[in-house]
């Protein structure tokens, strides 16, 4: 019987590092797949860097991971995007990682009768930009955002993110938006096509059920929930979905990355 070869998906915050601090064992359990040939992408939601930004952050905290191992909800964005309505415009209420992917597809960023407003993470939320978009979307544009989560982490504690910014709008125009990050699966099968890879021999490791396995099982990926992050064995329980799998850490995979759900 033919080996199965997994290819990896793992979120970022949560798994690997939390708080800017390397979770132990990361390191050697990313060593261990680029030792093996194992494929893989970092996942996050989080749209304000560009792949080459996070790979310094995440140097600075002692992970190696190479610019085109990293998969934002800004890239997912604009390639999602650029499959839709090629060489568009969009208003984009965001940062550096979100303008970025949509100029590298092509796109014209504008404030003049653009195709779409497209909101992201921003750390700086401005009532004038927010006014505009709501106006642009009355006029006709449509409303897409990066990802739907309602706060972020800051050292001072919960800060506004995508979500709560997008259901301001929301109420304001009654127009929803479309969301392309976690838990849309759009998210895993742009991954997955970025990768060559196929469903059903790829993983998702989270920290999240309500983003990570949720948009893992509707991609139709095996799902490892570690408990480094939001997600308890508690609260994993209520939940009507289960992951295949529950580790403590993503270091539990050390040794095992070939085979992580025992099948050899």
């Amino acid at each position: 019987m033919n080996e199965r070869r997994w290819t990896y998906l793992s979120d970022m915050d949560g798994v690997l590092v939390k708080e800017e601090h390397l979770v132990p064992g990361a390191d050697e359990f990313l060593a261990e797949l680029k030792a093996n040939g194992i494929d893989f992408l970092v996942l996050t939601n989080n749209s304000i860097y560009t792949p080459r930004d996070l790979r310094a952050r995440l140097e600075r905290t002692g992970l190696d991971i190479p610019e085109e191992s990293i998969w934002t909800s800004a890239l997912a964005t604009a390639k999602f995007l650029s499959s839709q309505r090629p060489n568009g415009s969009a208003y984009v209420i965001g940062e550096a990682g979100l303008t970025t992917a949509l100029h590298e597809v092509g796109y014209v960023l504008t404030e003049r009768d653009p195709d779409y407003v497209v909101l992201g993470e921003t750390r700086t939320y401005s009532f004038s930009a927010i006014t505009r978009a709501i106006r642009l979307i009355e006029g006709g544009a449509k409303f897409i955002a990066t990802n739907p989560d309602a706060t972020g982490p800051s050292v001072e504690g919960s800060m506004p993110a995508t979500g709560s910014v997008a259901a301001l709008i929301e109420k304001a125009t009654g127009r929803s938006p479309y969301y392309v990050g976690k838990p849309n699966p759009l998210m895993m099968r742009s991954a997955l096509r970025r990768l060559g890879a196929h469903s059903e021999s790829t993983l998702m490791i989270g920290d999240r059920m309500d983003t990570d396995v949720h948009s893992g099982i509707e991609a139709g990926l095996q799902t490892i929930l570690v408990l480094t992050g939001i997600s308890s064995r508690e609260s994993a329980e209520r939940y009507p979905y289960r992951p295949t799998l529950v580790l403590d850490s993503v270091a539990d995979l050390i040794g095992r990355t070939q085979d992580p759900f025992g099948e050899g």
